[in-house]
């Protein structure tokens, strides 16, 4: 049978629900390539996911991510969960594959098979995040993973778009990378459930994380709602790590109790069908009509012939002519 045979798509999946890890790697291929099989491996996949917490790991570059991320699987596994992780990293211009390979990174967990670790081109996609993320992380909460963690790249101010893939996300600072008032500026100070200060055994470490809590003091938050805490780590010695873990878990149950954890994933799953619906209908627009029409109503919006509104219209109506 060939690797992308249609027809492999059942067994695929059976296997990769059986926690088969080159099945998962399949699949997970299968959504980078946007293949065409991918509905009947969502389809295979109903109903064996949502049980995997999601954690977002997160922040500005040089902070540790990849480290703080090692550590925390190390600590997940010692209490015996599955854990799956996505590294998504700058692409190559050229492959178009994950450039800096985080699976290098984390080599202390490569012959573990309670671990799968993926790296993910980001593809030029701002928001830290590639556009195939979360059909991934569906396929590895399915695969049986009990934490899926997803580590974003670098990219400061556009990664907020961990916050709408994650149940928890980790927001990672670090002495030298700017005080409270930056990471305000920056906006991480909307995203994070918990703030992490790594390299604590650097001088300043004290000082940012004292930071830290005066601004989230500071923030406005309405009675009830989860009041971030700041964890300070040493994740290349495993130093608050477990401390860490802790305040994971309370904001894991808070979200649970509060019906925020509800909220999150209705509000994922909301924009996960509405950015298939959109690159559906792209399709089927090319399919149809190719790029000339579209490329005229371009041209005559930019020739001030027509205005953009009236231009989606008459795209929007030949559409539902098709």
């Amino acid at each position: 049978m060939s690797r992308r045979d249609p027809a492999a798509v059942p067994d695929l999946v059976a296997r990769a629900r059986e926690g088969e890890a080159a099945a998962v790697a399949r699949l997970i291929t299968l959504v980078e390539e946007a293949s065409p099989a991918l509905r009947e491996v969502m389809s295979g996949l109903l109903g064996h996911s949502g049980g995997a917490h999601v954690l977002g790991v997160t922040g500005p570059p040089g902070v540790g991510k990849s480290t703080s991320t090692n550590a925390l699987v190390t600590a997940l596994r010692r209490t015996g969960r599955r854990v799956g992780v996505l590294a998504v990293d700058p692409s190559s211009p050229f492959s178009g594959g994950a450039l800096l390979g985080d699976r290098v990174r984390m080599s202390d967990h490569a012959l573990d098979p309670g671990v799968f670790i993926r790296s993910m081109g980001s593809r030029g996609q701002l928001g830290g995040l590639a556009w195939s993320t979360p059909q991934a992380v569906r396929v590895l909460d399915a695969s049986g993973c009990d934490v899926v963690l997803v580590e974003t790249v670098g990219v400061g101010q556009s990664e907020v778009e961990i916050a709408g893939l994650a149940d928890t996300t980790l927001v990672l600072t670090a002495p030298g990378m700017g005080d409270g008032i930056q990471a305000a500026k920056a906006g991480i100070l909307e995203i994070g459930d918990v703030y992490v200060v790594n390299k604590a055994d650097r001088e300043g470490a004290e000082r940012v994380r004292r930071e830290l809590r005066t601004v989230l003091t500071m923030a406005e938050r309405d009675e009830g709602t989860w009041r971030p805490p700041v964890v300070s780590t040493v994740a290349s010695r495993g130093e608050g790590v477990e401390e860490l873990l802790a305040e994971v878990e309370r904001h894991r149950a808070w979200a649970a109790g509060s019906g925020e954890l509800e909220r999150r994933r209705t509000a994922r799953a909301r924009r996960e069908v509405e950015a298939i619906a959109v690159t559906t209908l792209r399709e089927r627009w090319g399919d149809v009509h190719g790029r000339s029409e579209l490329d005229d109503l371009a041209t005559r919006v930019a020739a001030g012939e027509l205005d953009p509104y009236g231009a989606a219209d008459r795209l929007l109506d030949a559409l539902s002519d098709s």
